[in-house]
């Protein structure tokens, strides 16, 4: 099972190629989602949008679009924490500060901030782990403005290369930064970074660039040139293509993960840190693909 949602006009038109940085007219995004929760041999979209731990959000306001991944800690299970609660309730706060205007587009680590205040402040008590990773189209001046915690992360694909992409945060081995809330007992025990820590960036974008947003579900069992292979089937910008092309890659990159003899990402990297590593890596799959279309109210 997979969940598509998309912003602008399915209708909205839009040239693979490149465009004049002087064109006038405002951009948005058409995206697509797809996910697989790692326990499950077949996509199970959970309520909201979340995909196993993972968690997602597509939002727009008046004069942007936006969108966020986060990968929740699978180790709080051990301790009787639902790891999916914490990025479920870091990107449904993300959402709704959006939705009620409440953020900069130029400044998307705000976003991560502010919600992750209002996280520490609930009443209701949460714990849990999680990185994250926001998107923000800025329509009218065409700027792809970017806020990435830990190991999920996003590509901007022009003309079939990768021109832009997020940098890798990670402590050492298999432990990505990330933000946390532990019990008072376990204050200063438990790994949890600032949001100040994220990596951010700025990039223009054109019309017809492909960003994909991901956890790193898909990129520590699909390289590169693979996605890039995908991404060559998407031969257009209307909903359906983009909706197929998402569910491709989110599949193949699911099926690559409960392969034993697969050399994947994740392996090559555990390779690199002397371990005897081979093999896929099952984890939770959240991909949301999007093209940068002209924006049509």
């Amino acid at each position: 099972m997979f969940s598509v949602l998309s912003y602008g006009r399915l209708v909205a038109r839009a040239v693979l190629g490149g465009l004049s940085q002087t064109d006038s007219r405002d951009y948005s995004l058409v995206t697509a989602s797809c996910g697989f929760g790692k326990d499950a041999r077949k996509g199970i979209l959970k309520k909201g949008m979340c995909y196993g731990d993972d968690a997602c959000f597509i939002a727009r306001h008046r004069t942007a679009d936006v969108l966020g991944v986060a990968d929740g800690v699978g180790g709080w299970r051990d301790y009787g924490v639902d790891p999916s609660q914490f990025s479920e309730t870091l990107m449904r706060t993300c959402e709704r500060l959006v939705k009620e205007g409440r953020f900069v587009p130029t400044n998307p680590v705000g976003i991560l901030t502010s919600s992750y205040r209002e996280l520490l402040q609930n009443k209701v008590p949460l714990l849990g782990s999680s990185t994250a990773c926001l998107v923000i189209l800025d329509r009218t001046s065409h700027r792809l403005h970017t806020a990435n915690l830990g190991d999920s992360g996003f590509l901007v694909v022009r003309a079939g290369e990768v021109v832009h992409r997020s940098d890798e945060q990670q402590h050492y081995f298999n432990t990505p930064f990330q933000l946390s809330i532990a019990p008072p007992e376990a204050e200063g025990v438990v790994l949890s970074d600032s949001p100040d820590a994220a990596d951010s960036s700025s990039f223009d974008v054109q019309l017809g660039d492909i960003i994909l947003t991901a956890t790193d579900g898909l990129f520590d069992n699909m390289p590169d040139y693979m996605i890039l292979q995908e991404l060559k089937k998407l031969k257009n910008t209307n909903y359906e293509s983009i909706q197929q092309t998402a569910r491709s890659i989110a599949e193949q990159a699911h099926d690559l993960a409960y392969d034993p003899n697969y050399m994947s990402p994740f392996a090559q990297f555990a390779c690199d840190y002397g371990l005897n590593v081979r093999g896929g890596k099952p984890d939770d799959i959240t991909v949301l693909l999007s093209i940068v279309a002209e924006y049509t109210d």
